[in-house]
């Protein structure tokens, strides 16, 4: 039987030599698209099936409150082992093995786009943390910054990056909901980058999926959705895999003639009314092809929006130097750097 260590007693923390780059990670869209193979899909909330088409939104502008886009970037710094505080790295004292972990740091931001202004950095939030199952786990103090202890459901590489990613979606959601209360509007749009999930609950919020695991439209649908023309969208439907959202393609300006190029995939909240969630469709519509990003300037484009490519990189430099990082944490747990 183990025990804690007493208050304030540091685990036993070794830093794994190997590149950290080098390990299966998932991300939560990765996640997310896994259970593609079993989605089921309702394809008459906006329109019936057999009658399905490209739907061209009415022109119009950003929201008079503004548009915001919220995004985060995470990096793992070092794959760790955490073991009892009383038996060193190879063990406790009553035989326990260490436990892997990682040390990893997010970035979370927001930008701001308003009618007729540019776009400016509105939040960041960086945070570094050290995610194992130990129970062992303290505070990682580094002359970098302190690595704050983060429990972890499990020692496999999904499960450590899964709480990893959890720990940044909560954090853009924290952003997100903590500038919307200063802002008082209640007009506003958030589009977040990447699935909905865990965020669904944020009122006017779309979920941007530029990267595609699976093709979930079939047969005519899918023919509707290869046939649109920049601007354009298919009519919403209703997907379920693990987890309930509404859904719909649009596609962003490009030059290529590709069925799939600049094919984006929004999601809303599946409680949402029907007017309410077509409103949403031809908001983004008629919003997100203006923001497509441009080819000489991301190699991404046109789907990473202009916004999201700046807020990342804004993000990734508050990250800090990696190798840096790496070595105050060699040096904290006792490694030379």
């Amino acid at each position: 039987m183990t025990t804690a260590p007493p208050a304030g007693t540091a685990a036993a923390i070794t830093v794994d030599p190997w590149d950290p780059g080098y390990a299966t990670s998932l991300t939560a869209e990765a996640i997310g698209e896994l259970d593609a193979t079993s989605v089921r899909l309702d394809l008459d909330v906006e329109l019936p099936s057999g009658r399905w088409r490209p739907i061209t939104p009415a022109a119009g502008g950003l929201p008079p409150a503004g548009l915001i886009v919220a995004d985060g970037v995470r990096r793992i710094e070092a794959r760790v082992w955490v073991g009892h505080p009383d038996g060193g790295p190879t063990g406790g004292a009553d035989g326990d093995m260490p436990a892997p972990g990682i040390a990893a740091s997010i970035a979370a931001g927001l930008v701001r786009c308003t009618p007729g202004g540019p776009a400016e950095l509105a939040e960041v939030d960086v945070r570094r943390s050290l995610f194992t199952p130990s129970p062992h786990a303290t505070d990682l103090a580094t002359w970098a910054g302190t690595y704050v202890a983060v429990r972890a459901a499990g020692g496999a590489a999904e499960q450590l990056s899964l709480a990893l990613q959890r720990q940044l979606s909560d954090v853009e959601v924290g952003l997100a909901t903590r500038y919307r209360t200063a802002s008082g509007s209640d007009d506003d749009l958030l589009i977040v980058d990447g699935p909905l999930r865990g965020r669904a609950h944020l009122p006017r919020t779309i979920g941007y999926v530029k990267t595609h695991h699976a093709a979930y439209l079939k047969g005519a649908e899918l023919a509707v959705l290869t046939a649109l023309r920049p601007g354009q969208r298919t009519p919403v439907f209703l997907m379920t895999t693990s987890w309930a959202r509404h859904s719909w393609y649009l596609r962003l300006p490009t030059p290529s003639t590709a069925p799939w190029a600049g094919i984006a995939r929004c999601e809303a909240a599946s409680d949402l009314p029907r007017d309410a969630v077509v409103d949403l469709a031809d908001q983004s519509a008629a919003i997100i092809p203006a923001l497509a990003g441009v080819d000489y300037k991301d190699p991404r484009a046109p789907q990473n929006l202009v916004p999201i490519g700046g807020l990342e990189k804004v993000l990734r430099h508050r990250l800090g130097d990696a190798g840096l990082l790496y070595r105050a944490l060699r040096t904290a747990t006792g490694r030379r750097p």
